[in-house]
């Protein structure tokens, strides 16, 4: 089958290539209807590459997307993780360590792993995860970043009854905030440089907010802090340090933004406070989850849709991406 695909070649390397793909007995193809933007997509189209892996070729761009399984046309989120099943990881229930793993639109592998920002992908038949077609489609498409989120709560143990902090209040720092609250969390902070931001984390659910850049309230550093658990979701060291001091001994502090070369971790701090600092990275089984809370009104990540853009405006779509104080979350239409 002859396709489109949206390649990324290199730094400002972004075209729509034709290419072609086939799928086997044991795969199956759906046909993309929607993609959302990620900072991993800006990155690739900014720099060439994200963190330490650079594109050695090119590559597909796009891991948050949903589509139409073909050719039964049943409406399906596609999970971009692709786990080997067999090394230790996967079979101790941990996949999204896995050895082995094959993740949409990915230079952690040579070659890389193609992306989902086409008019078709192949996946395995546990890729996909059929959800009421009635749902809108930019509703949908939040499933994987909303995945993430959940993941991050599920790994600080439970919100129930807790009070939370969130810094950094982009895409994924806001669904934290929703999928806090859809938890059972007492109050939700979230704090972000962006006034812009932080209103777009209330409309999320947060109970507050604060700026950083503004005197931090006495209640929560009293003592020995007030937060019973924090998300940093900017991967700023600034915001770092302010969630130690805010989380209160014995809390949990889990890390979900990722900036290279992060450094200057208060190890006294942590240490003498006794905080659970924990690191959150992609999702496990939390896909069907997201896929289920999003399809049942369970969580709205609508205050997070910027703009769509077709697919063949992929240029005009990523810039505008890439400008925070304009775009919080920008959508792909593959459709006509």
């Amino acid at each position: 089958m002859e396709i489109k695909a949206i390649k990324v070649s290199g730094k400002h390397q972004v075209s729509i290539e034709n290419t072609s793909i086939e799928a086997d007995e044991n795969e199956c193809l759906v046909k993309i209807t929607r993609g959302g933007i990620c900072g991993s997509d800006i990155h690739y189209y900014q720099h060439g590459g994200v963190g330490d892996f650079s594109l050695q070729h090119p590559m597909t761009l796009g891991h948050e997307v949903i589509g139409r399984l073909y050719p039964s046309n049943q409406t399906v989120a596609v999970n971009p993780s692709k786990p080997c099943g067999a090394c230790e990881y996967c079979q101790s229930g941990r996949s999204n360590q896995c050895l082995k793993m094959e993740f949409f639109g990915s230079a952690m592998r040579n070659p890389h792993v193609d992306g989902g920002f086409a008019e078709y992908v192949k996946v395995t038949k546990d890729q996909v995860v059929p959800y009421d077609e009635t749902m809108s489609q930019e509703v949908m498409a939040f499933a994987e970043p909303l995945a993430v989120a959940i993941h991050a709560v599920n790994q600080s143990g439970g919100v129930v009854g807790k009070k939370v902090l969130v810094t950094g209040c982009g895409p994924i720092g806001c669904l934290i905030v929703a999928a806090c609250q859809a938890a059972g969390a007492s109050e939700v902070v979230g704090s972000d440089l962006s006034e812009r931001c932080r209103d777009i984390a209330t409309a999320m659910g947060a109970t507050s907010v604060l700026s950083p850049m503004d005197t931090v309230p006495d209640l929560y550093l009293k003592e020995k802090g007030y937060f019973d658990v924090s998300f940093e979701a900017s991967g700023a060291v600034p915001a770092f340090h302010s969630c130690i001091d805010m989380t209160k001994a014995a809390g949990a502090l889990v890390l979900v933004g990722m900036r290279p070369g992060m450094v200057d971790f208060p190890l006294t701090k942590c240490l003498a406070k006794e905080i659970n600092v924990k690191g959150s990275f992609r999702f496990i089984s939390e896909f069907e989850t997201a896929v289920r809370w999003l399809e049942t009104g369970k969580i709205n990540p609508l205050p997070l849709l910027t703009k769509v853009f077709p697919f063949t405006d992929i240029i005009e779509a990523l810039d505008l991406a890439a400008d925070k104080s304009k775009a919080m979350k920008i959508q792909l239409s593959f459709e006509d």
